[in-house]
């Protein structure tokens, strides 16, 4: 057993826990662009602790950037027969102003009953469980019926060209074997209520998510002086087809795990829907409430503005405008989702995006997805697990490539007092230590039995 002390890891809490809240304090923040401190020191912490319960783990990072860093570990299985299964997380997280919040956002506070700090929903809960498993594997706690193959990665949060989509592109000998990953998000226990009045706990797995075009957009036009204006005006033709693609009524697209969800969900609830019809469908959705999650925007595109920049000064007409949009699409509707675009934004705007092609789809009736129902119901035997869609995206986009069968499973029980998990990269985002606990329970099963 090793010194949790001299790992800097508090040997009084839940493993989990200490796990979770020296992991915050490394404050791997990541501000896009590559404009970050890197994941190194979290990463050579990982890495040490898992020597230290007597792994081999690898260090790996491009030549270009080698504080990006990630850590793989290969935890051979009783049955080397079987594919292995790869389960990822991500050591970076998103930026927090610690002005607008109650604590240090890198303090790993823990307070009335939460796990307070950034990343602490996004999802260095889920990379605390993976090294609690390895951890207690070495221990001699049991031991996997297959390969795990455990993926610590950098820079998911700009989309993991120095993490994941850099490993499967140049280090796929490393996942050799692989069958499937399990990455963010899925398996937070959701209260619910059926059309009768009885309480219900869904546990969502994310089985896909939708596809993410980056529009980038600009345009150009005469300058001049503001008291003179023209017909030609850059800032306008920027925000006219901003405004169009804002406003625009996306019209019901349903993939096949958007299909599957709704109908579980509908058979949980104890009502009826019709796939064909959006008050169907949105019925559905309203009375899941909380429990709909993304659901409110996985049943068609959105088109969301983000970024604008135009002028330097308040009486000169500038000469060239840009902007950008987050848009995001179902699996499936790459390409009527891009000729959508054309038509909505316009021949007085210029625009692109880095194509990233289809996002990914798993097999709702896969092997994979009934380990992950059987490890949820013996915790839990009366919850329902449902397959859904993710509102956005993770690594699962770049492990897909390989031709894994990608999932998120990030298992969290209720809290027996009522608290609940906050979103992620909001302000004070914070998480039950019950949830983690209960929810690292159903994540060790699984990795044990599937």
């Amino acid at each position: 057993m090793i010194d949790l002390a001299a790992h800097d890891i508090d040997p009084a809490l839940p493993l989990p826990i200490a796990l979770l809240q020296r992991l915050i304090r490394f404050g791997c923040v990541n501000y896009g662009e590559n404009k970050t401190d890197g994941e190194l020191p979290a990463a050579l912490w990982v890495a040490g602790l898992l020597r230290a319960a007597g792994y081999e783990p690898v260090i790996l990072a491009r030549p270009d950037a080698p504080r990006r860093a990630n850590v793989v570990l290969r935890i051979p299985g009783a049955d080397p027969s079987l594919p292995g299964l790869l389960v990822h997380g991500h050591l970076d997280v998103v930026p927090a102003d610690a002005a607008e919040w109650s604590v240090d956002p890198f303090a790993g506070v823990i307070d009335d009953g939460y796990v307070i700090g950034r990343g602490s929903v996004d999802m260095l809960y889920t990379v605390a469980a993976m090294l609690a498993v390895a951890l207690r594997w070495a221990d001699g706690d049991a031991r996997p019926r297959r390969d795990i193959v455990l993926a610590f990665v950098a820079d998911e949060e700009s989309g993991g060209d120095w993490g994941a989509r850099w490993l499967a592109a140049e280090h796929p000998e490393l996942f050799a074997g692989c069958g499937a990953a399990i990455g963010e998000d899925g398996a937070a226990a959701t209260p619910a209520t059926t059309a009768d009045g009885r309480a219900v706990t869904l546990y969502p797995v994310a089985c896909a998510e939708r596809g993410a075009i980056f529009l980038k957009l600009w345009a150009t036009g005469a300058e001049g002086h503001g008291s003179r204006p023209g017909a030609d005006n850059a800032v306008v033709a920027i925000v006219d087809a901003l405004h169009r693609l804002a406003g625009h009524r996306w019209p019901l697209q349903l993939c096949d795990v958007v299909k599957a969800q709704l109908t579980a969900s509908a058979d949980a609830l104890g009502v009826t829907v019709d796939l064909t019809d959006e008050p169907s469908v949105q019925a559905v959705i309203d009375q899941l409430g909380d429990a709909a999650g993304a659901l409110r925007w996985t049943i068609r595109v959105s088109s969301t503005p983000t970024v604008l920049e135009a002028g330097y000064k308040v009486n000169v007409i500038p000469g060239t405008a840009s902007a950008q949009a987050d848009v995001r699409f179902p699996p499936g509707f790459h390409a009527e989702t891009s000729a959508a675009l054309a038509s909505i934004i316009g021949d007085k705007v210029q625009w692109s995006y880095p194509d990233q092609g289809e996002p990914p789809q798993a097999d709702t009736g896969s092997d994979w997805f009934a380990a992950m129902r059987a490890a949820v119901q013996r915790a839990d035997p009366s919850g329902v697990v449902v397959p859904y869609c993710m509102g956005g995206s993770s690594d699962a986009r770049s492990f897909a490539t390989l031709g894994l069968q990608c999932y998120g499973f990030t298992p969290l029980t209720l809290d027996p007092t009522g608290r609940r998990w906050t979103g992620i990269h909001v302000v004070d985002e914070r998480v039950p230590v019950a949830s983690v606990v209960g929810g690292f329970d159903i994540f060790r099963d699984f990795l044990q039995t599937v």
